[in-house]
């Protein structure tokens, strides 16, 4: 059996032939439809990087509006070395996994407080994480026994999701945001995390979990989230990482306060 070839040091993409930097492009322009608009359309196109752009469709939008679709090469190529990638950095679980761990380790239920937030009112998301009948056949947190799960829906108030993570004494609130105009879904999240700063003031604020399609997870920090999760998410995705961050967050403060009890009798 022979060996696959290493990968390049850098690629273009591909169209018809490898590395012909062939792309296809689609955006709407605030125009009607008259050769102006077109024109303006490869214009854009020369501008962002396309060479000998062709323009392949194009169709009105009402009166005002038109919508293109662009093919053509590009002259950039991408080095490998220079692309940061998020590697999981825990183990993926079993449920069975999951509920051992979390039963050694918490010695009781995770508590998990679920939600779409805002006007958001997609709750396919947030469910396929959740409810019990899952995602891509994997049962959905209802369906762990070491967890308990609070999913309040859709178009939940922030103030009133941070409520509600603190009567329920929440470990995690998992947020699901498929409303992204505007940038909602970033102004939203960043709304939560100061809620729940507020909320948990003096105390442990529970992990900030966020996912939806719109969302980069190499973004978390900068919206105030423990963890961000993208497309194709999957409940034992979301699972194991709970278990990993909760049960290391527990084992580093068992750690600390022994050290500190050492400390007060030496």
């Amino acid at each position: 059996m022979t060996e696959p070839d290493p990968p390049p040091s850098a690629v273009r993409p591909y169209g018809d032939t490898t590395d012909d930097g062939m792309v296809q492009l689609s955006f709407t322009l605030p125009l009607p439809h008259e050769p102006l608009a077109e024109a303006t359309a490869l214009q854009l196109a020369r501008q962002m990087g396309l060479e000998r752009p062709l323009l392949v469709h194009a169709r009105p939008i009402g009166a005002e509006f038109t919508f293109f679709v662009v093919y053509g090469p590009v002259a950039h190529r991408v080095e490998l070395d220079s692309v940061d990638v998020m590697e999981r950095e825990y183990p993926l679980l079993s449920a069975q996994e999951v509920d051992e761990t979390l039963h050694a380790r918490l010695g009781r239920d995770l508590v998990v407080v679920g939600a779409c937030i805002g006007t958001d009112a997609h709750t396919v998301g947030i469910d396929a994480i959740l409810n019990i009948k899952g995602f891509a056949g994997q049962k959905g947190l209802e369906y762990y026994h070491s967890m308990r799960v609070v999913n309040l829906g859709a178009q939940v108030a922030v103030a009133d999701l941070a409520r509600r993570a603190v009567s329920e004494g929440a470990d995690a609130v998992l947020v699901s945001q498929a409303v992204t105009q505007r940038d909602a879904h970033l102004t939203n999240v960043r709304e939560l995390g100061a809620e729940l700063d507020i909320a948990f003031a003096g105390r442990t604020r529970p992990l900030l979990v966020v996912g939806g399609p719109r969302f980069d997870p190499a973004m978390a920090a900068e919206i105030g989230a423990d963890r961000v999760f993208g497309r194709g998410t999957t409940p034992d995705d979301v699972a194991s990482y709970l278990t990993h961050a909760l049960t290391a967050a527990r084992e580093g403060q068992v750690t600390s306060d022994t050290r500190a009890r050492i400390g007060d009798t030496v």
